[in-house]
C-alpha cells in the first residue's frame, strides 16, 4: 500500500520526488527516517505491486528499490520502468543477493547499488549523486535537442556534455573531440586531433573495436553500448596498466556519417560520430559485487558457494586421475566463550587470525573456506594417502593451540576437525560435507581438540542421538522424568541437613538415563526451559509432601542451567511454585555454575539478587572448575560454594597436602560462605575435609541419589 510523506515544507515543484520500495516494514521505515528532513517528496510502497501502482499513477525522479520481494521482485519493477519510459532512475537497496541478480539490476539501468546495512550519510550521498547525475543527464538531453538551433550552441553543449563525444574521418583519425574527451583521456585536444583511434585502444581490444569504434553503419544496425578498454595518461581515478598510462572502460555508441551523392541509395562514407561514457566505476562495483558474492566479508575466504564449486571441480579431477581428496570440517572449541567474555568485535578478530593460521598450513592448490560462525571447511586435492590429511590436521591443531593476542588479551582455543575422504566416504559434495561434519561432532563428543576420519559407525551414533532428542521431547508428556535426591550430611553428627535434587530419565527402552547424557540435547534444542520448569514444580511438590509427613525442615538445592536463568520467566516460575505449594523460600537453594559469572556478569547479579529478595539462597556448584572472577564472586549474592568432586577425589592421604581444596575452604571462610564437599566416597576424604573445616558433605560414602520414596524412608528412619 503506497503512502506519501512530505520531507519538508519546501514547495513540491522544486523538490525531487522519491519512491521507496521494500516489503520489510522496518527497513522501509528506516529508509524513510534516514531521508526525513532532506527536502524530498517521499512516497513509500510496501510491495512490488504497490510500486507498480505508484509508477503508473505519478512520475518520480528516483526509486530506491529492494530486489528480493515476495510478490513482484525488483527486476520486474525495473522492467516496468524501462517499458513505460517513466524516466525514473533506480538505486538498488538490498542485502545479500546472488551475483546474477545484482548484475541483472545494473544491466537494467540501475544507477547505483546500496548494500545493507548502510549509514545515513552513505544513503544521502548516493541519493544526492543520483539526483545530480540525473540533473546532468537532463541538461545533456536539453543540450542535444538544441544542437540544430545553432552551431555555436552545438559546440557549447557538446563540450559541456558529461560524456566523451568525438568524430572520426573516413581513415579512422580524430577530427573532433569535446572537452570531456580531453579530460577523460588526459590529453590536450591538439594531441588527439589527427591521431588514429587504435592508438588509444587497449591492445587486447583492437580486433573487437575494428567495426565498432570506426562505425560505418546507421540506424538500428549501429553500435550501441559496446564496452571497450582505452589507455590514457595515468590519473588518480584510473586503473594503472603501465608506468605512465592507465586503463579505463568506456561504453560506446557510434554511428556512421555519410554524404549523399546524386544517387541517394549510394551515400559516401565520410566518418564516424560517437559518444563514450566512462563506466570504470560501474565495472569496479560489479567486480566488488562478484567478489562479495563468492567470498566471506570478514575473512575474505571463499564462502560456501565458491567452496562447493571448487570441491566439485576437485572431485571431477580426482575421478579422472583416479586419486583421492580430503574434505575437512573445522569447528572452533570455546569460541562462544570468547564472544561472551570479550565481545563480538574480538570474536571477529579471532576468526580473522584463525583464517590466517589455517592458510599458512595449506598448499597452493588447497581451498580454505568459511562456512559461517566459527566453522571452516577445507578441500585437499591430490592426496597420496590419507596420512597427508592427517598431517595437515595435526598442523592445524598445533597452530591453533598457540595463544592469540586480541588487543592485549591472550586467548587460547582449540578445534575439532572431521575428515571425509573421496570417494570412500561419499561421491557427492553434500555427502562428503555431511560425513566430515559427523566426524567433527564425534571429536566434540570425545572431548574436543582433535581430529577424526569419518566411519559409518559414526552415522549410526548420530541417528541414535537424533532419536534420543526426539524421545526427550515426548518424555515430559509421558511423565518419564523423575527427581532423585542425594542427602547432604553434617559429618560431625551424621544428621541429614539438606539434599540435592538430581533429575533422571526413565527411558521406556534404555532404562535409567543420567542427565549428563540428555541435558546437552535439552540445552541445544531449547527444551531446557520446560524441563527446568518441571524440575522447579516437582521439587516444590515433593517438599510439600515431606511437610505433611512431619519431616524436619530441610534445605533442598536444585541445579539450574545458565540458559534457563537467562530466561525472563524463571523468577516468576520459582515464585509461583513456592506460592502454589506453600513452601518457604528459605528452604530452597538454587545451584549455578561458575560460568554464569562470565556470560553476562551484571545481568547475572541482577537475576540472583531477585532470588535473594524472594528468600531463595544461591550456591556455586563445581567451584574451582570454571572461569569466574573473584571480584565478581564477591559481588554475587551467594550463600554457599560446593567443592567439585574432581578435587575431592584427589584426596588419598589423610596427612597429604591438597592446595586447591585448602584454597576453596579459605575462600569460603574469607567470604563468610557455607561450604559443601561433593563426591565424598572414602573415610580418608571425609576426615581430611572435616579436619580442615568442611563439615557438610554429600557422596556415596553416605548416600547415593535415590527416588522420592527411598529418600522419605531415609528421613523417617
Amino acid at each position: 500500500m503506497p503512502t506519501h510523506l512530505d520531507a519538508s515544507a519546501t514547495p513540491s515543484s522544486h523538490r525531487p520526488r522519491l519512491l521507496l520500495v521494500d516489503d520489510e516494514p522496518r527497513v522501509l521505515a528506516s529508509l524513510q527516517e534516514m531521508l526525513k528532513g532532506s527536502g524530498y517528496a517521499i512516497t513509500t510502497a510496501d510491495s512490488g505491486t504497490a510500486a507498480l501502482a505508484c509508477l503508473a499513477e505519478m512520475r518520480f525522479d528516483l526509486v530506491l528499490l529492494d530486489l528480493l520481494m515476495m510478490d513482484v521482485d525488483g527486476h520486474q519493477v525495473m522492467d516496468f520502468i524501462n517499458q513505460q519510459d517513466t524516466k525514473a532512475d533506480v538505486i538498488v537497496v538490498s542485502g545479500t543477493v546472488g551475483i546474477e541478480s545484482a548484475i541483472g539490476a545494473l544491466k537494467r539501468g540501475a544507477h547505483d547499488y546500496l548494500r545493507k546495512p548502510f549509514s545515513r550519510e552513505e544513503l544521502l550521498r548516493t541519493v544526492d549523486n543520483a539526483l545530480r547525475q540525473r540533473d546532468l543527464q537532463q541538461i545533456n538531453r536539453r543540450m542535444v535537442a538544441a544542437l540544430a538551433l545553432s552551431e555555436k550552441k552545438y559546440r557549447y553543449l557538446v563540450d559541456a556534455s558529461p560524456d566523451m563525444i568525438y568524430m572520426l574521418g573516413h581513415e579512422g583519425r580524430f577530427t573532433y573531440v569535446n572537452d570531456r574527451a580531453c579530460q577523460m583521456l588526459g590529453y590536450e585536444r591538439e594531441e588527439l586531433l589527427g591521431q588514429h583511434y587504435t592508438a588509444l585502444l587497449h591492445a587486447e581490444d583492437h580486433e573487437r573495436a575494428l567495426y565498432v569504434f570506426n562505425e560505418r553503419r546507421v540506424g538500428e544496425r549501429a553500435s550501441r553500448d559496446v564496452e571497450l578498454r582505452v589507455t590514457c595518461r595515468a590519473g588518480p581515478t584510473h586503473t594503472h596498466d603501465a608506468a605512465d598510462t592507465s586503463v579505463i572502460t568506456i561504453s560506446l555508441n557510434a554511428i556512421g556519417m555519410h554524404r549523399e551523392k546524386r544517387d541517394p541509395h549510394t551515400p559516401t562514407y565520410v566518418g564516424t560520430y560517437g559518444i563514450a561514457r566512462d563506466v570504470s566505476a560501474r565495472k569496479r562495483a560489479e567486480a566488488v559485487i562478484h567478489h562479495q558474492a563468492y567470498h566471506d566479508i570478514l575473512t575474505d575466504l571463499p564462502n560456501r558457494v565458491l567452496f562447493k564449486d571448487r570441491l566439485g571441480l576437485a572431485m571431477l579431477q580426482a575421478r579422472r586421475k583416479h586419486t583421492e581428496l580430503a574434505v575437512m570440517f573445522i569447528d572452533l572449541d570455546r569460541f562462544k566463550l570468547v564472544n561472551d567474555t570479550l565481545g563480538h568485535g574480538h570474536g571477529d578478530k579471532l576468526l580473522q587470525q584463525v583464517a590466517l593460521r589455517l592458510k599458512d598450513c595449506l598448499r597452493k592448490g588447497d581451498t580454505l573456506a568459511r562456512q559461517g560462525g566459527d566453522e571452516f571447511t577445507i578441500v585437499l586435492p591430490d592426496l597420496r594417502s590419507r596420512d597427508d590429511a592427517r598431517v595437515v590436521a595435526d598442523k592445524f591443531i598445533e597452530r591453533l593451540q598457540q595463544p592469540f593476542d586480541l588487543s592485549g588479551n591472550e586467548v587460547h582455543i582449540s578445534a575439532s576437525i572431521g575428515v571425509a575422504i573421496y570417494p570412500e566416504h561419499g561421491e557427492s559434495i553434500d555427502e562428503l560435507l555431511r560425513n566430515a561434519d559427523i566426524a567433527m561432532y564425534r571429536v566434540k563428543d570425545l572431548g574436543k581438540n582433535g581430529h577424526a576420519f569419518y566411519d559409518p559407525s559414526m552415522h549410526d551414533a548420530l541417528h541414535q542421538n537424533v532419536a534420543l532428542e526426539q524421545h526427550l521431547r515426548r518424555a515430559l508428556e509421558r511423565n518419564e522424568l523423575e527427581m532423585y535426591y542425594q542427602p547432604q550430611i553434617d559429618a560431625a553428627s551424621g544428621r541429614i541437613i539438606g539434599a540435592e535434587a538430581l533429575m533422571r530419565w526413565n527411558h521406556p527402552v534404555r532404562g535409567l538415563i543420567m542427565p549428563g547424557e540428555f541435558l546437552p540435547f535439552a540445552e541445544e534444542s531449547g527444551l531446557i526451559v520446560p524441563i527446568s520448569e518441571w524440575m522447579i514444580d516437582t521439587l516444590c511438590r515433593d517438599m510439600a509432601h515431606w511437610g505433611t509427613d512431619g519431616a524436619d525442615p530441610l534445605t533442598l538445592s536444585l541445579n539450574l542451567s545458565p540458559h534457563y536463568l537467562d530466561h525472563s520467566k524463571f523468577f516468576e516460575t520459582m515464585r509461583n511454585a513456592l506460592q502454589r505449594y506453600d513452601i518457604g523460600p528459605g528452604r530452597i537453594a538454587v545451584e549455578i555454575t561458575e560460568n554464569i559469572c562470565i556470560r553476562n556478569p551484571q545481568y547475572a547479579i541482577e537475576q540472583l539478587k531477585k532470588l535473594g529478595q524472594l528468600g531463595v539462597s544461591v550456591a556455586i556448584d563445581d567451584f574451582g572448575t570454571g572461569y569466574s572472577s573473584l571480584a565478581y564472586l564477591h559481588r554475587f549474592p551467594i550463600h554457599t560454594i560446593k567443592i567439585d568432586q574432581s578435587f575431592v577425589q584427589q584426596i588419598s592421604d589423610e596427612d597429604g597436602h591438597y592446595p586447591v581444596v585448602l584454597a576453596i575452604i579459605s575462600i569460603s571462610r574469607g567470604l563468610n560462605l557455607d561450604l559443601v564437599a561433593e563426591g565424598v566416597e572414602t573415610e580418608v576424604q571425609a576426615r581430611y575435609l572435616r579436619a580442615h573445616g568442611c563439615s557438610t558433605m554429600q557422596g556415596f560414602l553416605f548416600h547415593r541419589p535415590m527416588p522420592l520414596g527411598g529418600f522419605v524412608n531415609v528421613l523417617n528412619s
